[in-house]
């Protein structure tokens, strides 16, 4: 795997590093050893999938506190999403900033999302399928979310949300806690 920093402490793009020949291809997608050597918490605790009927589907962003936070290992396995990683620990150098990575089928590019960092996407095409590991039990008691458009974060999606949960729709706004 080809692991490149982001511009959030702790958030890793991973690139497959494919092996090719008249089959087909193959290609290790996790691997304790290799996460470690790049700081990342290996427990998997729950595998989660998601799909997606219409392109301009949103969905996040969400995250989750103590005692029950979790990192997420996100990979688009049909069609393409925007995947966006939101620094939301206080206490991080990077704390506001974003990270959007495309996420698709044909890239196989998988996105790390460090624990207390909110988590959406935008899906980019019809019928698109998410696969995730993530590193906690879902608790629904610490279950936290902000809007996808709260003004606080200023992200800049690259497409026009079309569908988005109502549940996501009122996420509070952020508590006034500086942003930038």
């Amino acid at each position: 795997m080809i692991f490149t920093e982001t511009a959030v402490d702790g958030c890793w793009i991973i690139d497959l590093k494919a092996f090719e020949d008249e089959r087909g291809g193959f290609a290790r997608t996790f691997c304790v050893e290799e996460f470690a050597q790049h700081g990342i918490e290996t427990n998997v605790a729950q595998a989660n999938m998601s799909w997606n009927a219409k392109k301009g589907t949103m969905r996040g962003m969400h995250r989750q506190i103590e005692p029950a936070a979790e990192g997420k290992l996100v990979r688009c396995v049909r069609g393409t999403i925007v995947d966006c990683c939101l620094d939301l620990r206080e206490d991080s150098p990077t704390f506001g900033q974003n990270v959007m990575v495309e996420l698709s089928a044909d890239n196989r590019r998988a996105l790390w999302i460090p624990p207390y960092c909110g988590h959406g996407y935008l899906t980019k095409t019809d019928d698109t399928e998410v696969m995730y590991q993530v590193s906690g039990m879902y608790t629904p008691g610490a279950e936290r979310g902000q809007r996808y458009d709260d003004p606080a974060f200023g992200l800049e999606w690259p497409g026009e949300v079309t569908v988005v949960s109502e549940k996501d729709q009122n996420w509070p706004d952020w508590d006034g806690k500086k942003i930038r």
